[in-house]
């Protein structure tokens, strides 16, 4: 499980330092994908991106916006590693995308982490702030 926000930095060669509580559930592999909502990055473990692609999979073939999102979503998706350090790599193409610059953050989205411009983030979450905060309707609407 994926939780927590952690500011990181990305060196010259794309890499960045995984929050030690992420490495064990990554520790197997990582997939890296766009996210589909914000201009940031998805991180799954293998076992969260089966879980993904087996419910992508199940959708009929025939639906034209399913086989567009499958294109968009698993051409962008590569499979990356932990180093002995606890870094993994970043793809340039996906630098791009999420607008990724030298300070990042990392947060924890229960079975995904996403990785985040700063700026980005801090944007992002300041809004969620402003509407969350304070909301009953917010907990009310997931059922709480």
């Amino acid at each position: 499980m994926f939780l927590g926000e952690y500011s990181r930095t990305i060196d010259k060669k794309g890499r960045i330092f995984i929050p030690a509580k992420f490495r064990e559930e990554l520790a197997k592999g990582i997939i890296i994908t766009k996210g589909f909502d914000e201009k940031c990055l998805f991180l799954f473990s293998r076992e969260s991106w089966r879980r993904i692609e087996e419910k992508i999979l199940s959708i009929p073939v025939a639906q034209r916006s399913t086989q567009r999102f499958s294109r968009w979503f698993f051409s962008s998706a590569q499979m990356e590693s932990l180093d002995q350090q606890g870094r993994t790599r970043i793809p340039h193409n996906l630098i791009e995308f999420a607008e990724l610059k030298k300070d990042v953050v990392l947060v924890g989205v229960s079975d995904r982490a996403e990785l985040w411009s700063q700026e980005n983030w801090e944007k992002y979450y300041k809004n969620a702030d402003d509407q969350f905060t304070g909301d009953q309707n917010a907990f009310d609407e997931l059922g709480f």
